[in-house]
């Protein structure tokens, strides 16, 4: 006998049904997998045609970089040194046989591609605009006249394209005040505990903005692969054996190239920082991978492009506007330079908020005492970190205007100071406390508060940012443009032809 369902029926079911829809639990929406794509251009492949031996360095440089993120990802923190040496010898000999494609990132890293894929099309949309710009470098049949032009076509293709995660052009001063990673509890363990790899890429990180400045200074004629061949061959012999001490700055390495092309220079400064701040966020024990791929993401969008920053492209100095790339000298190898002239900066300006943070209750209060802090087990060099802010109910505290310090905290500030230089510097030094920069401020300062839930995953302390932006911006904002880089002489590059 047919079963009829009235109107009523069906509508009480579907009732039913959407009910227990709503109360199932919500599934996360995957990313987007799109991948990034090379645009057809007539300059398309003249770096690879022209410089293939520079074209499969590059690819050597860019395995090192993704396979750090799954080793940082799946190993555990303690084992940091046998992990960096065994990565080590397996980027050394990558960069001695280098592939002769550029192989995918998830190739290598495959977990971090799951977990954080628009991390991945972020770096891979740059060495996109890097691979354009050393095709438009490299081909002849751009004039020297014409170059300035087409970088800026490469620029606005890569910023119009990958909106979405575009990187800034904003200077990286700008962009690390807005990122705001100082104060957090990951800061700084990347340089300090897995400096075999960490000093590779100081080396890759010398390479790239070398690169430019050898084309640079050579034309579009033979010199320029003349002289390409030598700064391959001065990476290899001296670069990677020595490798920097700090990530050098396109300004510091490839003035010409700033002045010709700020918006790209910049974005790649900011590329080469996120990949710094990216390992320490990994390497830190503390958090779940949710946490991570949270306070990796919050970085991402402050590293992003904002409205108006294409104002503050041509916003710095340039501390050596003559300089041969092709000279790699003390000045170069120094952990001094405008990484750490910025970075010091950020905690000159930061200070005042964090006296304000500053318990009345002596140094046993347990607000930031380190031996009374609750943790989960994690250990970085002995130092145990606060995993819960928020749980801390924070004490009355006195209050300062932005930019005094009183006069007790000026010993307390060259502790400091002196501590993040020592952090800066790759490895463990003499006199370093140990763990992350936030380990040796808790240990410095046991009795600051720390309330205000900056330390957790994505999240940040808005007036320490507000207050660097304006230190910024006092230092920074009324200083006059870099000079347009004049293209009317095309250079030959004989004197630095051997």
């Amino acid at each position: 006998m047919r079963v009829r369902t009235s109107a009523k029926q069906l509508t009480t079911l579907a009732c039913a049904v959407a009910l227990i829809i709503a109360q199932m639990p919500k599934i996360t929406t995957a990313e987007q997998r799109n991948l990034i794509a090379h645009p057809r251009t007539s300059y398309q492949f003249a770096f690879y045609k022209r410089h293939n031996r520079s074209y499969r360095i590059a690819s050597a440089l860019h395995f090192a970089h993704s396979k750090l993120h799954d080793v940082l990802l799946l190993t555990p923190f303690e084992e940091h040194a046998k992990e960096d040496a065994k990565l080590y010898k397996q980027v050394l000999r990558y960069y001695n046989k280098p592939p002769k494609i550029e192989p995918p990132m998830e190739l290598f890293a495959p977990y971090a591609a799951r977990a954080t894929w628009r991390l991945f099309r972020t770096i891979d949309s740059v060495h996109l605009l890097h691979e354009m710009t050393e095709d438009v470098m490299s081909d002849r049949d751009v004039s020297w006249q014409q170059k300035e032009e087409k970088l800026r076509e490469t620029y606005n293709y890569y910023q119009k394209t990958y909106q979405d995660i575009a990187l800034s052009p904003a200077p990286l001063d700008v962009t690390m005040r807005r990122a705001g990673v100082m104060m957090k509890p990951y800061f700084s363990l990347t340089r300090n505990y897995y400096p075999k790899n960490n000093n590779f890429f100081y080396a890759a990180h010398w390479w790239h903005p070398a690169l430019y400045e050898t084309m640079m200074v050579s034309g579009n004629g033979q010199a320029q692969d003349q002289l390409m061949g030598q700064m391959e061959d001065l990476f290899r012999d001296q670069v990677v054996p020595g490798p920097p001490m700090r990530m050098l700055l396109s300004r510091e390495l490839s003035p010409r190239y700033s002045r010709l092309s700020p918006e790209t220079a910049n974005v790649f400064d900011n590329l080469h920082m996120l990949h710094g701040i990216t390992y320490d966020i990994f390497a830190y024990d503390g958090w779940t991978i949710k946490q991570k791929r949270t306070e990796l993401y919050r970085v991402l969008n402050a590293m992003a492009y904002k409205p108006g920053d294409e104002k503050l492209i041509r916003k710095f100095e340039l501390p050596k506007p003559e300089i041969n790339p092709l000279a790699y000298d003390q000045w170069a190898k120094s952990s001094n330079g405008a990484m750490t002239q910025m970075m010091l900066e950020m905690l000159d300006e930061m200070m005042p908020v964090m006296h304000s943070h500053m318990s009345t209750s002596g140094p046993h209060d347990k607000m930031m005492n380190p031996e009374k802090m609750p943790h989960t087990g994690m250990n970085h060099g002995g130092m145990k970190h606060q995993t819960n802010p928020k749980e801390i109910k924070p004490h009355h505290q006195p209050q300062h205007s932005m930019g005094e310090i009183p006069t007790d905290m000026h010993q307390m500030h060259q502790q400091l100071k002196a501590q993040l230089k020592l952090k800066l510097t790759p490895g463990i030094q003499e006199g370093e406390l140990p763990g992350s920069f936030m380990d040796a401020m808790m240990k410095l300062m046991p009795n600051m508060q720390m309330a205000h839930g900056g330390m957790n995953p994505g999240e940040v302390h808005p007036a320490m940012i507000n207050a660097m932006l304006q230190g910024w911006q006092q230092k920074y904002g009324n200083l006059p443009d870099v000079e347009l880089m004049p293209m009317d002489v095309e250079p030959s590059g004989i004197a630095l032809v051997e």
